[in-house]
This record gives C-alpha cells, sequence and structure tokens, in this order.
C-alpha cells in the first residue's frame, strides 16, 4: 500500500540525501512532498554536494538546483505516514524553525518512521525526540546525539540503523542499507 511521505528540507540540504530518497520513494509508489520553509510548490532550493577526499571532513560544492513540490505553510502533518530528513547543512537552520521542530515531533508521538541522515541527527536532537534512542550520523554530530540522550550508533559510513520507528545513517554512501531500513519499516513490498 502506498504511503504518503513528508520530506523536509532547507537550503543547502545535501544534494544525494534529497534527490536519492525522493526518487526511491517516489519509484516504488509512494507519494512524497517535498517542503522548506518559506517556499512554495515550485520553488527550488539550492543542494550542497559533500565529498570525502580525504581530509578531515567532507568537501561542500553547490549542487543541483531541487524543486519542492507541495507549500510548507499548507501541511498538515497528520495526514503523512511518514518523514524523511536529508542532511547537509540545511537541518542546522531546520532547528531553528518551532513549527518544523513541532512537525518532527509529531511523527514521533505518533510513532510514526522517520528516516534521517547525516546532519538530519541536528534536527532530531533539537526536537528533543532521541533520549534513549539509538541514532547515526555524520560523526561530527555524535555530540549533538549525545547531549540530546541519545545513544550515537558508530557504524560504518554504508551502514544503517534502526531503533523502532527510526532509522538513521552517517551520509550517503549508506543509502541501500537506510533506504532499505525504511522500506521494511513502511511495510513497502516490492515484488518484480
Amino acid at each position: 500500500m502506498a504511503k504518503k511521505i513528508l520530506m523536509i528540507c532547507g537550503d543547502y540540504c545535501e544534494d544525494y540525501e534529497t534527490m536519492v530518497p525522493f526518487q526511491t520513494l517516489l519509484a516504488v509508489g509512494h507519494q512524497v512532498d517535498a517542503v522548506c520553509p518559506d517556499k512554495k510548490e515550485g520553488d527550488t532550493i539550492a543542494t550542497a554536494i559533500h565529498d570525502f577526499e580525504g581530509d578531515q571532513t567532507y568537501s561542500e560544492k553547490r549542487g543541483h538546483n531541487f524543486t519542492v513540490n507541495a507549500t510548507f505553510d499548507d501541511i498538515k502533518v497528520e495526514d503523512y505516514d511518514a518523514l524523511v530528513i536529508p542532511g547537509g547543512r540545511g537541518p542546522e537552520y531546520l532547528r531553528l524553525n518551532t513549527r518544523v521542530i513541532e512537525m518532527v515531533r509529531h511523527f514521533f508521538d505518533a510513532n510514526k518512521p522517520v528516516a534521517a541522515v547525516c546532519h538530519g541527527a541536528q534536527l532530531l536532537a533539537a526536537a528533543g525526540v532521541l533520549k534513549g534512542r539509538h541514532c547515526s550520523a555524520y560523526p561530527a554530530c555524535a555530540p549533538d546525539v549525545e547531549l540530546a540522550g541519545g545513544r550515537y550508533a558508530d557504524i560504518g559510513i554504508a551502514e544503517a540503523v534502526t531503533d523502532g520507528n527510526l532509522v538513521t545513517a552517517p551520509a550517503w554512501p549508506a543509502h541501500p542499507a537506510w533506504m532499505a531500513q525504511f522500506l521494511k519499516i513502511l511495510g513497502t513490498q516490492i515484488t518484480l
């Protein structure tokens, strides 16, 4: 059965972490509404491409323009079955938006599936939903997870972890594991 999924983006969300889950979830038949505060359906957001090139942290380059397909102000979270939070710099700013925080809390209060990757943990920490949960994230976000009462899952860059309704991963190389685990908790059945 197709699910209605909300994806909350911000300017400079990570390109792959926005595009790949959006397209993957559409490809298996789910409806995905991608929104950004202060944006209307058809507006674009800038994305960033993060790569691992041997430095102490990732490098950042300008990514694609991503078109949001729903209007943020029109969203009623009660209408959605699940939530996706891409990483990148977007969550750093999204966590300052009280409506976004309320939206995230709704999915946890209602025990609906949530998928977050990379810096998405910053938004989860700010929403106060990590207490006692295993949560992976980009390693620089480990203090955010732990200060929010979560247990940082120090897993490989291509791995993901599920804790109840929450599926998290450290970065875009984990897309296969992250999306597979999210599709499982969504109850998605793919037949060939």
